[in-house]
């Protein structure tokens, strides 16, 4: 199995003095047990226990002291409790037994020499109210579908992976690494259907992989829903997800439904908390704090892009595209750049930001928000002239700084553009493939503009 850059979050976290048990978040598939399972190689000992198999389920069920709990686990797996420093616990399937749960507040309190990672299905321990994490001695990791620089690790194209990483991009990698970002945005980032793909490069035979993470979505709406009517809602929600994903949506009658707004409310939070979709509601103000108005309608996102595209159909009209903002009105595109923008946020309390601006004669969008040094920078992604970016020229007009990000088909440029209130601002024009970069890319870019402004460089 490939590697996931979220081994390095892991690795900090071990190595960290005040650490305490760490709680892996995540949906079904996004590869939570796999990720772990490859740290866990880089102890002396590990120990597995999967909470759905009875033995393993066994002493947190049947005893209550902890010591003896401790001293049960290492007995069970064959491992030297004298090496506990060095043993690394992972309780999968965590939410199966609640009393392993309240079990890691003492990993915390008397055994915090002992690195302990849990991880579990987050979409069934919604409906289970006997459930609950000790608050205050656990932390958290999310991790996300694989991103663009993993998908590259993992069909072996190092070389193109080094290219990407190498800032300011070479003009010789640009074509090249575009087919690959292609390819990425139609299979998308689940980790079973890269592992496939890495190893047949056929994306036809992928269908059947694409279907049975549905099924398996729902199969837990059907197991852990606390009646009928909820699980019909759910289930509801999920299928209609692909096609409205990207776009700004209504609870009520959302999908084509005659469902109630509470219904579908309801629903799409249960699925947000579960990390299948996330509902980002916009910002109407240039500037920090981030305060999402609520009131508002949001844009959907679902978990994966691949699986969106597959179940809208759109997969062949990807592959045939020179510029991927042609691709379904250009939702494709703004949804895999969210995807890709969450892909190395690792905390639970970080998501995605837009802007608005609505008018009774119009409305003006910013596709999202990037934090950055105390800034809001707006991000666009889409192609067309830069005097045309209508709603980011709005944005910069009223923003404190004077920078701001598009990611489109284009070669990396630094353009200088004026805004209608006669406002200079820098925009720095990425080609798609490069999102993931943002982080990195911003401080040269500030080093660029110095440049500029000295009249070192030309725009």
């Amino acid at each position: 199995m490939f590697k996931r850059d979220i081994l390095g979050e892991l690795q900090k976290w071990h190595k960290r003095e005040a650490r305490k048990p760490l709680v892996i978040r995540g949906a079904r598939q996004v590869g939570k047990t796999t990720v772990v399972r490859q740290f866990a190689a880089e102890f002396e000992q590990s120990l597995y226990l999967n909470l759905e198999l009875p033995e393993d389920r066994k002493p947190f069920e049947e005893f209550s002291n902890f010591d003896t709990l401790l001293q049960s686990l290492f007995f069970l797996k064959n491992r030297s409790l004298a090496k506990r420093k060095e043993t690394l616990i992972f309780i999968d399937e965590i939410q199966e037994v609640p009393e392993a749960l309240q079990q890691l507040r003492y990993f915390y309190e008397e055994a915090p020499d002992v690195p302990v990672i849990a991880a579990g299905s987050m979409l069934e321990s919604l409906f289970n109210t006997e459930i609950s994490f000790p608050v205050g001695r656990v932390e958290y990791l999310v991790i996300h579908p694989v991103s663009f620089p993993e998908f590259l690790g993992a069909i072996g194209e190092t070389a193109a992976l080094e290219q990407l990483k190498n800032i300011p991009l070479a003009g010789f990698a640009q074509d090249k690494l575009m087919q690959f970002f292609r390819t990425y945005c139609v299979i998308g980032g689940m980790p079973e259907i890269i592992q496939q793909y890495a190893k047949d490069r056929d994306l036809t035979a992928l269908n059947t992989t694409y279907e049975s993470l549905l099924v398996s979505y729902m199969d837990d709406v059907e197991k852990y829903a606390a009646n009928n009517a909820q699980a019909n809602y759910i289930r509801h929600a999920i299928r209609s997800c692909f096609a409205e994903a990207g776009k700004r949506i209504k609870f009520q009658g959302f999908g084509n439904s005659t469902y109630k707004s509470r219904e579908m409310g309801e629903a799409l939070r249960t699925l947000e908390k579960a990390l299948l979709v996330h509902l980002i509601y916009p910002q109407t103000s240039p500037v920090l704090p981030l305060q999402p108005d609520y009131d508002r309608s949001p844009r959907l996102q679902f978990l994966d892009t691949g699986m969106l595209n597959y179940f809208t159909g759109i997969q062949k009209e990807i592959i045939g595209t020179e510029d991927l903002d042609e691709v379904y009105g250009g939702t494709m595109i703004e949804h895999i750049a969210g995807q890709e923008l969450l892909a190395r946020q690792y905390s639970a309390l970080h998501g995605l930001n837009f802007w608005i601006r609505e008018k009774n004669t119009a409305v003006a969008e910013v596709d999202y928000l990037y934090q950055y040094k105390g800034k809001l920078i707006p991000v666009e992604v889409k192609s067309g002239a830069d005097g045309r970016l209508r709603s980011l020229h709005l944005f910069m007009d009223m923003a404190p700084h004077n920078i701001a990000i598009r990611f489109y088909a284009g070669e990396l440029r630094i353009s200088v553009l004026t805004t209608p209130g006669q406002k200079i601002f820098y925009l720095l024009n990425l080609p798609y493939f490069l999102i993931s970069q943002i982080e990195a890319y911003l401080p040269w870019f500030e080093e660029e503009i110095k440049k500029i402004i000295a009249g070192e460089i030309k725009s």
